[in-house]
């Protein structure tokens, strides 16, 4: 069994968020090898101020303060935590070539790179997950 979880974060929404560094951080933790791949609305999880307004879907806006409550970490936090335990991160190149963006615009210590890029990692990845 390969030691190796790869995840595509497509989606930039707040649950999207906890989702893919919630299975980051727990697949680091037990020493596997991480790799998340951001691209389209998955690229505001990493981006410096997007991270900061990420959005909660209609009528869930209450589960915003469950989270307070529960001493759960916000986002930049994770991503933080995720870094530390030697996830890395490669944000789409061509989604940002489309979006105008620039490595300055993401968390430091970052990938650029193209789906071969990932694909290439996630080939003998077990599990490979999408958010």
């Amino acid at each position: 069994m390969s030691n190796k979880v790869a995840i595509i974060a497509s989606n930039g929404g707040l649950f999207d968020a906890y989702k893919v560094f919630n299975i980051a951080t727990a697949a680091a933790a037990t020493e596997k090898e991480v790799t998340i791949f951001f691209t389209f609305e998955g690229l505001n999880l990493i981006h410096k101020q997007g991270m900061h307004h990420l959005e909660t879907p209609v009528g869930k806006e209450f589960m915003r303060e469950g989270l307070e409550k529960a001493n759960i970490p916000e986002i930049p936090q994770l991503v933080e935590m995720a870094q530390e335990l030697g996830v890395k991160f490669i944000a789409c190149q061509m989604t940002m070539d489309m979006m105008g963006l620039t490595v300055a615009d993401f968390v430091e210590n970052i990938e650029v790179g193209g789906a071969v890029t990932f694909l290439e990692y996630a080939k003998d990845a077990t599990p490979t997950l999408t958010f």
